[in-house]
């Protein structure tokens, strides 16, 4: 597999290239963003996004009116073009990445951006002083989790996820324990964190689900936060495998051991489960 390459705000990566410029003639325009496929098939997408403007939400809305357009297909398209945007908004990369983590945490503090009210209800149900994210992504969550007061960790099974979320902490002085961790397999001590939370991780497994729980379960000594997506189709672009129901939390809950469930609905399903030893 070729190497992304970066040169002058071009984004050259196997399935995708993507240049902050203006429109060339041919190329058809989807809100923001302006594509056409060169002669080799390669998909082209232009924009005129910058360091001012660049967020998760923002990012993510142009990118799926794309998918929604069968322009875009598949995870690893979506996640490269992604990328793509990201690191061509400024001069640089570390400038970029500062913009996109700032912007897109105003973004979710103000209720501008969809996941606000997911992160708002997840705050709202964290326990105790430490916190651990896991599948922490690009690490929003967690850092408005430090912001907040709470003494936090993170964990992702992408090394370059927990790269980029420990540099963003240092970029805003904020506190967060950042390590490379599979939820299957969590490189945590056994009641070692007051709440343990899995916002939006558990439909991208395919198998293993109950061996992530118990894991949670495991490391929390108060309390596990779980919230999923209720989608009629499971989105392949976000990497989704499962269409999860409430009577999916139902079945999950049957299968941990636990002192207590709580299943409730609010933008997607929810599942706080009380450990044993509570």
């Amino acid at each position: 597999m070729s190497t992304p390459t970066l040169l002058r705000r071009r984004y050259v990566s196997k399935s995708v290239v993507v240049q902050q410029s203006s429109v060339p003639p041919g190329y058809r325009r989807n809100s923001l963003l302006a594509w056409a496929h060169d002669e080799t098939g390669t998909l082209d997408i232009r924009h005129a996004l910058t360091t001012d403007t660049i967020s998760d939400a923002l990012m993510i809305g142009e990118l799926v009116q794309l998918v929604n357009a069968g322009v875009l297909s598949g995870q690893q398209q979506f996640e490269d073009a992604a990328i793509g945007l990201i690191l061509t908004c400024g001069d640089s990369p570390d400038s970029c990445w500062q913009a996109f983590y700032k912007n897109s945490l105003a973004e979710l503090e103000s209720g501008r951006s969809p996941f606000a009210p997911i992160h708002r209800r997840a705050l709202s149900l964290l326990r105790g002083s430490h916190v651990l994210e896991v599948g922490s992504c690009f690490g929003f969550f967690a850092l408005r989790a430090a912001a907040a007061g709470f003494n936090v960790s993170a964990c992702d099974i992408s090394p370059g996820a927990v790269t980029l979320l420990g540099t963003a902490a240092g970029h805003l002085d904020l506190s967060v324990h950042t390590q490379v961790g599979n939820a299957v397999e969590l490189p945590y001590p056994s009641d070692s964190a007051d709440t343990v939370t899995l916002i939006h991780l558990l439909e991208h497994l395919t198998d293993q689900v109950d061996v992530a729980i118990d894991e949670a379960l495991r490391v929390a000594r108060r309390r596990v936060v779980i919230a999923v997506p209720f989608e009629e189709v499971p989105s392949p672009h976000f990497g989704h495998h499962q269409q999860l129901t409430s009577e999916t939390l139902v079945t999950w809950a049957a299968h941990a051991d636990h002192r207590g469930a709580r299943i409730f609905t609010d933008h997607g399903g929810w599942l706080v489960l009380q450990p044993p030893c509570v």
